[in-house]
């Protein structure tokens, strides 16, 4: 089975495209909708095999199985007719390939192989594609969200260069500006990838558990998350401390000018009083 997994957008609404689809059911944030035979031929607009499936994710997402470059295409910019902002033409921007391979001579059945490329099983069950699906769309949207710290990041930096300069005073509107994206990056993250959350087969099926912890740990999902986590903290402290300096000297400089009104309003009363 091959895998290819894109990172496009931060959030798809699975249930409109569920209901154009014609699948009468409603997608929690932390379900796959899942598109194969009929559904997905349609889509394409040809027949299709019975091994083909794609996976779309909430939080932006894609993961064909067994599915031509063409048809990957043609899927994508389908999805534009429920995301009109979707950007297509720079797809494969964060994106991840992956096999799974059957090896019955494994020397036990829960002996399990990952690399780099591929995973390879004694016997491939019905659970492996959804698990694999997850774990790989969920690593490139990691890999799109940390791109977008690094921007944040470059941001921030900008700012301070300037106060190291000496130069303290901050746009209010950059400031916020600045904390929106923060803000959104933790969203994006927390709500939307689910790092923690783990599927729901998994909690009633102890070889699915394994399968999806080994190869979660080795994709290192928890700790690329714990790491944007940490630095999102940085920031967050970094900003309060532009904020609470931003303010000060804005404070301070209300001030000043309330002491030099009222030296101007002393100097119109002497010139008054001094007048012949």
């Amino acid at each position: 089975m091959k895998f290819n997994a894109y990172a496009i957008t931060n959030e798809f609404d699975l249930n409109k495209i569920a209901a154009q689809c014609g699948i009468p059911r409603k997608y929690t944030w932390e379900e796959p909708l899942v598109l194969s035979d009929q559904i997905l031929g349609s889509i394409l607009e040809h027949e299709i095999t019975g091994s083909q499936r794609v996976f779309v994710f909430s939080f932006g997402s894609i993961v064909f199985i067994n599915t031509p470059p063409a048809d990957q295409v043609l899927f994508i910019n389908y999805l534009k007719k429920y995301k009109p902002d979707l950007v297509t033409k720079d797809y494969e921007r964060y994106s991840d390939d992956y096999e799974l391979r059957e090896k019955p001579d494994l020397n036990s059945e829960t002996e399990l192989i990952f690399t780099d490329q591929y995973a390879e099983v004694p016997v491939i069950e019905a659970y492996y594609p959804e698990l694999i699906s997850i774990i790989i769309a969920k690593s490139v949207a990691l890999e799109r969200a940390e791109e977008q710290m690094e921007i944040i990041l470059d941001m921030v930096e900008n700012l301070i260069d300037r106060l190291e300069k000496a130069k303290f005073r901050i746009s209010t509107k950059k400031l916020a500006r600045i904390t929106a994206k923060i803000i959104r990056h933790q969203y994006n993250i927390i709500a939307y990838v689910m790092i923690l959350d783990k599927p729901e087969i998994t909690w009633t099926n102890s070889d699915a558990a394994l399968f999806y912890d080994q190869m979660s740990d080795f994709f290192e999902l928890n700790d690329r998350y714990a790491i944007l986590e940490k630095k999102t903290d940085i920031l967050n402290v970094i900003i309060d401390n532009f904020s609470s300096i931003s303010h000060s000297i804005r404070g301070l400089f209300v001030e000043w000018l309330i002491v030099v009104l009222i030296l101007v309003e002393v100097v119109l009363m002497v010139a008054d009083l001094i007048k012949p």
